[in-house]
């Protein structure tokens, strides 16, 4: 139980509620106690009488009413006694899995893009929902029920030994056999719950990203295929369940052998015992009694164990993520604020994915307030630019400092606080579209975001629309075009009103007319914001400040448009190209 080590700090936490539960789990079973001692004193009375030990009828019926109501007491109390048991104990564990489920949800939130590369959705929604609900199961029926079955235990016993000793000793001879098989069986499942845990996620991520990419499937009529793969993971996950359910369907067969085999033994000795007169027959009733009360808590020792394994499984799981230290962290804790001047000195990244050297001893200088473009072809290392102004990724060489502060120096919430990003895919939520854009700034006014949607050039497009800027998206933004979609992102990044903004290929879905409408709205609104647009069109980079020309990781030429054209390099030749192009079509 290595792993569920982990959990001792939300055990401390709620120390208190589960401490009290354990004062009624024992208080509860002392009063369920009290039942086959009083069946056993009725049975004693009533032989008694029988043998005319000096009882009259009347006092034998006095005593079995009394019993009778005793008996009936004694449940009442402890059945509502066990009901407060429950309260404290498995609201408990809800606490516990909210508790978790956070501490989780705020890790994946610090861990960096290398690890989302790395794993899958699925797996990752699946560690945060499946594996935190078995978890749960460990704090609430298993130490519920471990808690019931130890104090039962421990109470019956007493009462036995006090009663009978040489019976009692016979009674527990199976318990023995009983820690072997659990033992074994509890190590078989360990390992298969593990397995069936790890099919799951694979089969979260696979159906997680048929969902996504459905559209493509349709479009390629590729359904049947999916069928299959989908049908073969499936009955690969079904196997491996079908594995568990085996070892764990051998459980409760034993528990009631074993208890059965107690049952015999109490008969047997005990009825010899009672013969020879060294016990009462009230007294082998109530180990008949106690024996059976057993089989439950006993019975229960099974699936108890059952749980924890899986617990261990899934918690072990989920520690494998929580474990995972973020690349990016705050170094500072110096609040700075952002101006917007930036520099890259020589600066190098490799990913580590891929190992791929996406900047090599890339440098220039941006004045604050200014408006960059950069382009180059597919890969050239633009949109790895923006990346690490944001501070997604680190410099593997070099410096990038903004303020003539190294980036690295900035608390990520000052920094990532600073600048407006938009993606070259951007992601937008189920969510009403005002709610999209309030996601830049939650204090906006419904002015505000109108404002921020006629700069970006969509408030005609969402007008039109039957509930206007209270339409409801479908997941990641389905129902709107590509172009919508962009300019709906470049509101929101407006709307946090920025000291940097980074448009990452943010225009491609649109029009030349939009694009230049769009483009002249920024200059016109954004003065004083540092502007880096990331591009592959002409017509979007002549009217920036000045032009980074890019290709396979290096700055190749770097000046004003005018500059660019008359030192007749790359610039000019995918401009004139570009030129041909339009006067063609």
């Amino acid at each position: 139980m290595q792993d569920l080590k982990h959990l001792n700090k939300y055990l401390r936490k709620y120390k208190t509620k589960l401490l009290i539960g354990v004062f009624f789990t024992v208080i509860a079973r002392v009063f369920a106690l009290f039942v086959p001692n009083l069946v056993g004193d009725s049975i004693t009375t009533v032989e008694r009488h029988i043998t005319s030990e000096y009882l009259e009828l009347s006092e034998v019926k006095t005593e079995l009413i009394i019993n009778i109501a005793l008996i009936i007491g004694a449940a009442i109390v402890a059945g509502g006694l066990t009901f407060m048991m429950r309260q404290m104990i498995i609201n408990v564990s809800r606490f516990i899995e909210f508790d978790l489920k956070n501490e989780i949800y705020q890790h994946y939130q610090k861990l960096t893009l290398n690890f989302y590369k790395s794993n899958r959705t699925g797996d990752l929604m699946n560690r945060i929902s499946e594996d935190v609900g078995k978890v749960r199961m460990y704090f609430g029926p298993a130490l519920m029920y471990s808690i019931n079955t130890v104090s039962l235990f421990v109470i019956v016993l007493s009462v036995m030994v006090s009663k009978a000793p040489s019976l009692t000793l016979y009674t527990v001879l199976p318990l023995p056999v009983l820690s072997f098989i659990i033992y074994k069986l509890s190590r078989m499942i360990n390992v298969r719950s593990t397995v069936v845990q790890e099919y799951l996620s694979k089969l979260s991520s696979f159906t997680q990203e048929i969902f996504s990419g459905i559209s493509v499937i349709k479009a390629y009529a590729i359904e049947p295929k999916i069928n299959l793969e989908m049908d073969l993971l499936a009955n690969q996950s079904k196997g491996k369940n079908m594995e568990l359910v085996q070892v764990q369907a051998w459980f409760f067969p034993m528990m009631i052998l074993l208890i059965g085999i107690s049952n015999i033994i109490v008969i047997f000795i005990g009825g010899n015992q009672y013969i020879n007169g060294e016990i009462e027959l009230g007294v082998l009733a109530e180990f008949i009694l106690y024996v059976n009360m057993l089989t439950w808590p006993v019975a229960t020792v099974g699936w108890v164990t059952s749980i924890v394994q899986q617990a261990e499984a899934s918690q072990k799981r989920i520690n494998e993520f929580l474990k995972v230290t973020p690349e990016i962290k705050t170094t500072s804790k110096e609040k700075r604020e952002v101006i917007g001047a930036i520099q890259f000195d020589n600066v190098h990244l490799t990913y580590e994915d891929t190992q791929i050297e996406a900047l090599q001893g890339v440098s220039f200088e941006i004045a604050q307030g200014s408006t960059v473009a950069i382009m180059g072809n597919t890969g050239a290392g633009k949109s790895t630019v923006l990346d690490l102004i944001g501070r997604l990724y680190d410099t593997s060489q070099g410096v990038l400092s903004i303020d003539g502060v190294p980036v690295t120096e900035f608390a990520l919430e000052d920094l990532r606080g600073a600048v407006g990003y938009v993606p070259q895919n951007p992601f937008l939520f189920s969510d009403t579209i005002a709610n999209n854009i309030r996601f830049g700034n939650e204090h906006a006014t419904d002015q505000e975001i109108i404002e921020a949607s006629k700069i970006s050039g969509v408030h005609d497009n969402i007008i039109e629309f039957n509930d206007q800027y209270e339409t409801l998206l479908g997941e990641r933004g389905v129902t709107l075009s590509g172009g919508q979609k962009q300019r709906i992102s470049i509101a929101r990044a407006l709307l946090k009103e920025p000291k940097i903004l980074l448009l990452d290929d943010s225009l491609s879905a649109v029009d030349t007319e939009t694009e230049e409408l769009i483009l002249s709205n920024l200059k016109k609104h954004s003065k004083g914001i540092t502007t880096l647009i990331v591009c592959h069109r002409v017509s979007s980079a002549k009217n920036a400040d000045i032009i980074i020309m890019m290709n396979k990781g290096i700055v190749v030429e770097q000046g004003t448009h005018e500059e660019l054209f008359k030192s007749k390099g790359i610039y000019k030749e995918l401009y004139e190209k570009q030129l041909s192009e339009k006067e063609l079509a």
